[in-house]
């Protein structure tokens, strides 16, 4: 009786229980948040922020450059594109384990005494074995759909990788636009401040002048001077922040900062190419639009693949090792006719008593689970934090800025009136100063909030899901 068809058998039995499968119905958990936004605000109409290509967003061609350049080169983004590579990888790897893996191998042996020279004593005292075979080894037949869960689990972290990149993207963007704006915010308060310093040495000349002509006291003299050292020491700091926040974009376009970037830097932040405003739709649509919570869900899935395979770890594991090839005692008749030689080594192993080992395991892999369900379901409730205050940035600061250029455009009518009530001998010389130190400190906060209202443009068309979608322009 041959043993031949018993491989198809089993085979076809593999086949048969091919659909088994111990992992949960995965369920996504309901958002934790809100069903709109605080204050319902009115919402422009355009295409969603996730569907907006980066180049259709920051449309000014210097910060345009700079992304690209960034894109290219950012360290941490091409870690995250490595780390893609590797999840892959590791997938493919899972998944290679529910196919057989077939090899060639070839064996031989000599040694001595020989066992058979007693009972044929025309065998030589050393004895000689030669085998070619080929086949498989320790396939496991996946009755129970472990393997299939590890490929899925794998699988579910190979595509949050991808996610992570997305999200990655998305931060370095957000990131280098917002360094970019602070750049020219530096430059427009150093002008501001050089401006500044250039008013104060006139004031220090009038009040020494007027001073060394009896018209007005030392005292009038030396705060003039204390303005005017004032506004320099502004101006060394204002030009050590610019140079810290050229080195801080710089390490995120992982190059050197071009002059270009900034050129025609004199307009300031007034000279820039307008950002869309993005419309913020409803918070379910961040489940699908933010790449950072589908990578928290992804992880869920595969947290929750994971008790498939620790479920599996109870029932019984079958795993085949087969082999055809030809043996011989003598290498030159290795294949000569009768040396055909086979073998099939199908095992069974049941899990008895592991000391708690496997209920321990499946026990970890559904506290895993209940972690990444905390963690999906923070990720959803962080998304809708950022969006929220973005949109009482986009409600309020429009208003601010306006407030405080106004305020600024004031108090510079003020500040000439003051120095010519001072020049005919009206008005004293403290106020002037004051008049001074007011125009600058409006003027100073005017960029200031200005500056925040761009970047809040930013923020909100990153926490939007904005920014991992691309323009393809060939």
């Amino acid at each position: 009786m041959t043993k031949k068809p018993l491989i198809p058998t089993v085979l076809a039995a593999a086949m048969l229980l091919a659909g088994c499968s111990l992992i949960p119905t995965y369920e996504r958990p309901a958002a934790p948040v809100p069903t709109t936004f605080p204050g319902d605000p009115a919402q422009p109409s355009g295409p969603a922020a996730a569907a907006l290509p980066w180049q259709d967003f920051f449309t000014d061609p210097r910060l345009a450059g700079l992304i690209q350049t960034a894109l290219a080169n950012n360290r941490d983004l091409r870690v995250s594109v490595l780390n893609i590579e590797q999840a892959r990888a590791q997938f493919q790897i899972e998944r290679s384990a529910l196919f057989p893996a077939l090899g060639l191998t070839g064996t031989g042996s000599r040694s001595s005494p020989n066992a058979y020279q007693a009972i044929d004593p025309t065998q030589g005292s050393v004895a000689s074995q030669y085998a070619v075979n080929f086949g498989l080894t320790a396939w496991e037949l996946d009755f129970f759909g472990r393997i299939r869960a590890l490929k899925d689990q794998a699988l579910s972290q190979y595509l949050a990788t991808e996610e992570s990149r997305k999200a990655a993207q998305i931060s370095l963007i957000a990131a280098v636009a917002s360094g970019w704006l602070t750049l020219l915010a530096d430059d427009e308060l150093l002008e501001i401040t050089r401006q500044t310093m250039v008013t104060r040495d006139e004031s220090v000349r009038l009040t020494k002048l007027r001073f060394d002509n009896g018209v007005s006291s030392e005292i009038d003299f030396q705060a003039a001077n204390s303005q005017a050292e004032t506004a320099r020491a502004a101006y060394a700091q204002q030009q050590r922040a610019r140079l810290q926040d050229e080195n801080a974009l710089a390490l995120l376009l992982g190059a050197p900062v071009p002059a270009e970037a900034t050129a025609g830097g004199a307009k300031g932040l007034a000279g820039i190419r307008p950002m869309p405003d993005v419309p913020a739709g409803l918070p379910s649509d961040l489940l699908t639009e933010r790449p950072d919570i589908r990578a928290a869900e992804q992880q869920l899935i595969a947290a929750n693949a994971n008790i498939g395979a620790a479920r599996a770890n109870f029932f019984p594991r079958v795993s085949l090792t087969s082999s055809i090839g030809t043996a011989s005692s003598e290498f030159s008749g290795l294949f000569d006719r009768g040396t055909k030689a086979w073998s099939f080594a199908p095992t069974v192993t049941l899990p008895i008593f592991d000391a708690g080992r496997n209920i321990a395991g499946l026990n970890s892999a559904k506290a895993g689970r209940e972690i990444a369900v905390a963690q999906y379901e923070k990720s959803v409730q962080t998304a809708f934090r950022e969006v929220a205050d973005a949109l009482a940035g986009r409600a309020t600061l429009g208003e601010q800025a306006r407030a405080q250029t106004a305020q600024a455009d004031a108090e510079a009518v003020r500040y000439k009136l003051s120095d010519l009530r001072y020049r005919n001998g009206i008005a004293s010389a403290l106020d002037l100063l004051d008049a001074q130190r007011s125009l600058f400190t409006a003027q100073q906060s005017a960029v200031a909030t200005r500056l925040l209202q761009l970047q809040n443009q930013v923020t909100l068309y990153k926490t939007l899901g904005g920014g991992w979608t691309t323009r393809n322009n060939g």
